[in-house]
C-alpha cells in the first residue's frame, strides 16, 4: 500500500514515515512539489505519486499567530485541505483528514462526541473547522480524525518544552485548569495505519466522517507536566516541581477550551481503534527524548 501524506516535517509526518509497517509506502509530499497554496501544485504532486490513501496532515497549526495571519491559516487550513479532498476525489482515491479538538469551546462539562456542536474560539479552530466542512464537501467519503494536545520525539511540542525547561528551572508553572486528552503522534501514526488498511482492503466495511482520536485517559495540563517529569527523572533527565495556575495567569492571543476531552467510542465501534493510554506513551517518548539526549552528549 502507497499513502501519500502531506507535510514534511510535522509530527504527525514524521511519525507516519517512522512507524510504517514493511508492506506500506508513505511518501511525504510538501513545498515545494506539493504546496497547499497552490492547488495546481496539489493535484500536480497527488497524481504524480500514484497513492492508494492520502494523509491529508499538513496544516497551519500556530495557535496564536492565527489570530493575526487568518487568510494565511485559512488558506492553508481549509481552502488547501479542500483541494486535497477533491483531487483524491477524482481519483477515487481514500482520503484522511487530521482535525483538531479547537473546533469545540470547551463548555460542555462531559467529553465530546463527534455530533456535539462546533464553536470554535479563536482563528486556528475556526479554519479547521472550515477544513472540514471543505474536505466533507469535496470527498463525501473521507474519514476526518480530531485529535488533541499532540506530543511526539519530534518538532515542537509540550513535552520537549518541558524537558528544557527542567533544565534550567527548579519549578514550572503550567495551566491546571485545561482538560485533554494528551495523544502521541506514533499513537495516531499506528492508528491512521489501520484505518488506511481498512479503507483500501475492506471500503465497504470502512465507515466514513468524523471521528475523534485521542490517547486514552485524560489530565490537565499540569498533571502531563507532572508525568514528563516524573518520567525523565526515572531516566536519569531533567526534573522540576510543578506549580499549579490558571488559564488566567498564563493569557495568550488566542483562548483555549477549558475542556478538551474527546469521546472517541465511534472510533472503537467504527475501525476496533483505542489509542493507549497517555501516560504511558508519555513515558515512552520522554524516555526515548533522554536517551538520544546522551548519545548525543
Amino acid at each position: 500500500m502507497r499513502i501519500v501524506v502531506t507535510g514534511k516535517v510535522g509530527q504527525v509526518v514524521t511519525a507516519l514515515l517512522e512507524r510504517a509497517p514493511d508492506s506500506v509506502e508513505v511518501i511525504a509530499l510538501g513545498r515545494p512539489e506539493l504546496d497547499l497554496a497552490d492547488g495546481a501544485s496539489i493535484e500536480a504532486a497527488i497524481r504524480a505519486a500514484r497513492p492508494d490513501v492520502v494523509v491529508s496532515a499538513a496544516a497551519y497549526t500556530a495557535v496564536d499567530r492565527a489570530e493575526s495571519e487568518v487568510e494565511t491559516a485559512l488558506a492553508i487550513n481549509a481552502t488547501g485541505a479542500g483541494e486535497v479532498a477533491r483531487v483524491s476525489h477524482e481519483l477515487l482515491i481514500p482520503v484522511i483528514h487530521i482535525s483538531t479538538d479547537y473546533v469545540f469551546d470547551g463548555t460542555k462539562p462531559a467529553p465530546y462526541v463527534e455530533s456535539d456542536p462546533v464553536a470554535p474560539l479563536g482563528a486556528y479552530g475556526r479554519t479547521k473547522l472550515a477544513g472540514e466542512q471543505a474536505v466533507i464537501a469535496a470527498h463525501p467519503g473521507a474519514v476526518i480524525c480530531r485529535t488533541a494536545w499532540v506530543y511526539s520525539p519530534f518538532g515542537a511540542n509540550f513535552v520537549r518544552t518541558m524537558l528544557r525547561l527542567a533544565q534550567t528551572r527548579d519549578d514550572v508553572g503550567v495551566v491546571a485548569d485545561q482538560m485533554g486528552n494528551p495523544t502521541s503522534a506514533l499513537d495516531i501514526a499506528d492508528a491512521i495505519f489501520e484505518i488506511a488498511d481498512t479503507l483500501v482492503t475492506h471500503p465497504s466495511e470502512a465507515p466514513r466522517g468524523i471521528f475523534h482520536m485521542t490517547g486514552s485517559g485524560e489530565g490537565s495540563w499540569a498533571d502531563m507536566a507532572e508525568a514528563v517529569f516524573a518520567a525523565s527523572a526515572a531516566a536519569g533527565g531533567p526534573s522540576a516541581t510543578v506549580r499549579r495556575i490558571t488559564t488566567a495567569d498564563y493569557p495568550t492571543p488566542a483562548p483555549r477550551p477549558a475542556n478538551s476531552r474527546l469521546d472517541c467510542g465511534a472510533l472503537a465501534r467504527g475501525y476496533g481503534i483505542r489509542l493507549p493510554d497517555w501516560r504511558g506513551s508519555v513515558v515512552a517518548v520522554v524516555a526515548r527524548l533522554i536517551k538520544e539526549q546522551e548519545l548525543a552528549a
